[in-house]
C-alpha cells in the first residue's frame, strides 16, 4: 500500500455541532480524538496542526462541549469530540456530553479510527476501557497516546508505557500505544504516521467499492 503523507499544518476548521444531526453528511473519512477532559486532547490536535488555538484550549478542563470538525483535504477530517469524565459540572450536563460522544461513536459511519488520549500518570480509567471495548466490537482501530509524558522521568514513562501495552493485549484489538507530549513534541511523528496510514488505507477501500 502506498502511504500518502498529509500536511496537517494546512488543516482548517469546518464546523462545531451540538450533536451528529447538525454535522455534514457522513461521507469520506473521519478520525476522532477522544479522551477524558483533562487528558490534553485539544493540545494534541493543536500540536499536530501546528496552530495554537485552532482547537480551543482552556486551563479549565471540559471546555470541548461540541463536536468540532477540521478538514485535512477534501473528504478527510479530524474530529475533536467532547471530553468525558469531568467531575466539576452538574451530573445532567456530564451525561449530556457523554451522550453526544456515544451518539457520534455509534452512528457516524465515516468514523474509521480513534486517537485516544490518556494522561500517562492516570491511564485506563473506567470510561477509557468502555470506549476501547466499544471500538474493538465495532472494528475501529485505536492509537492510544499517553499524554503529558514530559511530567515523568524517562524510566517511569517507559514503565507506564509497558504497563499499558501489556494491558492492551487482553483487549485483543487493533491498538497501538505510544508516549506523547504536546509540550516536548514527543510522539508527534507516530501520530502523523498513523493518521497517514489510516487515511491511505481507508481511501483505497472507498475507491475499491
Amino acid at each position: 500500500m502506498i502511504i500518502t503523507k498529509n500536511n496537517y499544518h494546512k488543516a482548517y476548521f469546518i464546523t462545531s455541532a451540538p450533536n451528529i444531526h447538525c454535522l455534514p453528511a457522513s461521507e469520506g473519512i473521519e478520525i476522532a480524538f477522544v479522551g477524558y477532559s483533562n487528558a490534553g486532547k485539544s493540545s494534541a490536535l493543536n500540536t499536530l496542526i501546528n496552530k495554537k488555538n485552532l482547537a480551543r484550549i482552556s486551563k479549565i478542563p471540559g471546555r470541548t462541549q461540541l463536536i468540532n470538525l477540521f478538514g485535512v483535504i477534501n473528504g478527510i477530517r479530524l474530529v475533536d469530540l467532547p471530553g468525558y469524565g469531568y467531575a466539576k459540572v452538574p451530573e445532567k450536563i456530564k451525561n449530556k456530553w457523554q451522550y453526544v460522544l456515544y451518539e457520534y461513536l455509534e452512528n457516524r459511519n465515516c468514523l474509521k479510527g480513534l486517537v485516544m488520549l490518556m494522561d500517562i500518570r492516570h491511564p485506563l480509567k473506567l470510561l477509557d476501557q468502555q470506549i476501547i471495548t466499544w471500538a474493538i466490537t465495532a472494528n475501529i482501530p485505536i492509537l492510544l497516546l499517553l499524554t503529558k509524558t514530559d511530567k515523568l522521568a524517562l524510566s517511569m514513562a517507559n514503565t507506564q508505557l509497558n504497563i499499558v501495552r501489556k494491558a492492551m493485549i487482553s483487549f485483543m484489538g487493533d491498538i497501538q500505544v505510544e508516549k506523547f507530549s504536546s509540550t516536548k513534541k514527543i510522539g508527534i511523528n507516530k501520530l502523523q504516521e498513523k493518521l497517514d496510514n489510516w487515511f491511505s488505507k481507508f481511501s483505497l477501500r472507498e475507491q475499491a467499492l
